[in-house]
């Protein structure tokens, strides 16, 4: 059974430590950190997961992001990801435990379309996320297409095309 608490409550070399042992430290090079770039992840949205003997066994940071269409509206959404989960920590329900905190955080009155980077048949089954809106976006630099992925009550806001990027006000 995991503890899930504020990620703000975890030292920021901790999580760092984390994310180089799931993802590796080349992870920096992925398209995904260019999505976040100046910008500091959403502290109501973003969490740890803590093991039976409290120590951290992952961690789940969500971003603003903004779809720019070509017509330069821009369209805020929150970027769930990355989840990252130590590596011998993994299958135990962490991972889906910390995506379902930062999804139920999410003030329902107001509710704006998640995008993230991850395994379409994982995510649709368990969280509803899809790839059917996204075939039109873009992201700076190089991604799979398939793998881009957004969830939202309303698909109809979604524009078909544009490019994400860091939200700055």
């Amino acid at each position: 059974m995991s503890t899930i608490i504020p990620l703000a409550d975890v030292d920021p070399q901790l999580v760092e430590e984390l994310l180089d042992a799931a993802f590796e430290p080349e992870r920096r090079q992925r398209t995904a950190y260019r999505l976040r770039e100046g910008i500091d992840c959403l502290p109501g949205l973003s969490f740890a997961a803590l093991d039976d003997d409290e120590m951290l066994a992952g961690t789940i940071q969500c971003w603003p992001v903004a779809l720019t269409t070509p017509e330069g509206r821009r369209v805020p959404m929150i970027m769930v990801g990355p989840v990252a989960v130590m590596p011998g920590q993994q299958g135990r329900g962490y991972g889906k435990a910390l995506v379902t905190a930062s999804l139920t955080a999410i003030d329902p009155r107001a509710p704006l379309p998640q995008v993230m980077i991850g395994d379409p048949e994982y995510y649709e089954r368990f969280f509803g996320f899809s790839n059917a809106h996204t075939a039109g976006w873009q992201l700076p630099g190089p991604f799979d297409q398939h793998r881009l992925l957004c969830r939202t009550a309303n698909p109809a806001v979604l524009p078909g095309e544009g490019m994400l990027g860091p939200w700055r006000g």
